[in-house]
């Protein structure tokens, strides 16, 4: 039977939350439950030292749950987006790809996590893939219960047919074209114990 996009947008029950939660660990990555996107904001501001070197993607998950206006305080963080936006792109590219390569702290999301507990995200430059993978120094995913899906296939299907199609429109929005998968990581497992956190959310929040 076709899964339908709604069931792209739903929950994913108690039950499924706890036994991926549970398959995440197993792949050395630290694991916690929140009911919404309140929550995962409090847990991870408080998981940042004050003045810490931080940079994310412009995740909607951030965005919905505050996350990403949080960072941006200045008497709190250093948010490498603040310098980033101040270069320019022609002149100092290379300043700009070595500056958000390696921040301390990587805050993102992923497009997907299968039953089996592995992670997903699709890239069009792939600027957050790097990071997530090797070069931060740690990294905090915060993800919705609805990105749950049984196997990687559904998660390919996921991105192509939900996420895509609205990441596409919101480029179209601001500049004169649309975009594209580039990239797609597949994260099975973390050699370094503590480094990476995934944050799961409850209720649906991103795409």
């Amino acid at each position: 039977m076709a899964q339908t996009q709604q069931d792209f947008e739903s929950p994913a029950s108690e039950a499924m939350l706890q036994q991926v939660a549970d398959r995440i660990r197993e792949r050395n990555i630290e694991v916690l439950i929140v009911n919404n996107g309140e929550e995962a904001r409090k847990i991870v501001l408080e998981r940042l030292p004050k003045g810490a070197e931080v940079h994310s993607g412009k995740s909607k998950t951030l965005q919905d749950s505050g996350i990403f206006d949080a960072i941006q305080d200045p008497d709190q963080f250093n948010a490498l987006r603040h310098q980033m936006l101040k270069m320019d792109r022609k002149t100092q590219g290379k300043e700009i790809r070595k500056l958000i390569a390696a921040p301390d702290f990587m805050l993102g999301s992923v497009n997907a996590i299968t039953e089996a507990g592995i992670l997903v995200a699709a890239s069009a430059t792939g600027s957050q893939i790097g990071p997530y993978v090797n070069t931060a120094g740690k990294v905090i995913l915060v993800v919705g219960s609805q990105k749950i899906v049984p196997d990687l296939e559904t998660a390919f299907r996921r991105i192509r047919e939900h996420v895509l199609p609205w990441e596409d429109a919101q480029v179209r929005k601001v500049a004169n074209m649309g975009t594209f998968i580039g990239k797609t990581l597949i994260i099975e497992r973390e050699w370094i114990k503590e480094r990476m956190t995934v944050i799961l959310v409850r209720e649906p929040i991103g795409i």
